[in-house]
């Protein structure tokens, strides 16, 4: 009797000591170090330029990282492959097949979609698409919706996402983060989300990272850090940064209070010789819908 196929590696997400800099020797991130679990769901919180697409693109294997600094459910994301990992970025947002004249039937069909007729269909109902549309007369919000609907049509065991619910109205952002949990809740899964849209995010992540000039300041369960918005705030020294106001969130106070410490103890930004965020997609790819071209050996180590 033929043995058993392996079960597949738990959908976990490390990085031990990593630093990444850019052709040009400039730091992209440095001396990270992370340990998200199975079926997290961890959001990623910074300023601009804090590092938080650089460290997506790393995890996505976009970018080639140092040997043994990533692991993504247990192996190399760059030189292993990334089955089940889906990453949705700025590239993926900017594909131009989504801006011609082409039907969302089409669109969704030409990415595996009557592959997965009931994923498609659950889809496009959380996201409140209408098949009919036609791409190129489509509002901003529309297209993201089904942008957002292409990308995760196929199921994923990973999910990397950069800043891509900015265009969608209230009520869809909503029912695409309740769909997002769920998808945690009920397979193995895990999801790593950076944005500054704090709206209904209120008990969503499982875990918090902040990030600040290309380094990790501190993560972990997001129980325990939100403990730190309970405690008096001490950071209020008159010095103009104004935080705070009735009716904020834990989550939107503690992350307040996080940008305003950072923008104290950074000061002016020209004085950090730090690269900016958009270097990490400047190289190389066409982009999109996992069609990037690797660039192996070509990447600073």
């Amino acid at each position: 009797m033929a043995d058993s196929a392996p079960a597949p590696a738990p959908p976990t997400v490390e990085t031990l000591d990593l630093t990444y800099l850019f052709p040009d020797r400039t730091t992209g991130v440095s001396n990270i170090n992370l340990s998200l679990p199975s079926r997290s769901r961890t959001l990623l919180i910074g300023a601009n330029g804090a590092g938080k697409t650089t460290l997506l693109r790393l995890l996505a294997g976009k970018r080639m990282a140092p040997s043994g600094t990533i692991k993504v459910s247990g192996v190399d994301p760059f030189k292993d492959g990334l089955k089940g990992v889906t990453y949705l970025g700025l590239e993926w947002v900017l594909n131009q097949i989504v801006r011609t004249d082409i039907g969302v039937d089409e669109l969704l069909a030409s990415i595996g979609g009557d592959a997965y007729p009931a994923r498609r269909d659950e889809l496009v109902a959380v996201l409140d698409i209408d098949t009919a549309w036609r791409m190129h007369a489509v509002s901003d919000g529309e297209r993201r919706r089904v942008q957002l609907a292409m990308g995760l049509i196929r199921p994923w065991t990973v999910l990397l996402l950069d800043e891509i619910t900015v265009d969608l109205d209230v009520w869809s952002r909503s029912q695409f983060l309740g769909w997002l949990r769920k998808e945690t809740e009920i397979r193995e899964c895990t999801i790593v989300y950076a944005t500054h849209i704090l709206d209904n995010l209120a008990g969503w992540p499982t875990h918090l990272v902040h990030m600040h000039l290309g380094a990790v300041k501190g993560w972990g369960k997001a129980e325990e850090m939100l403990a730190e918005v309970d405690r008096e705030d001490t950071g209020d020294k008159g010095d103009g940064l104004v935080i705070g106001a009735p009716g904020n969130s834990r989550l939107g106070e503690l992350v307040l209070r996080w940008l305003r410490d950072d923008l104290k103890s950074r000061g002016p930004r020209s004085q950090h010789r730090r690269a900016p965020e958009g270097k990490s997609y400047a190289v190389g790819g066409i982009g999109g819908y996992g069609l990037e071209a690797k660039t192996a050996g070509r990447e600073a180590m």
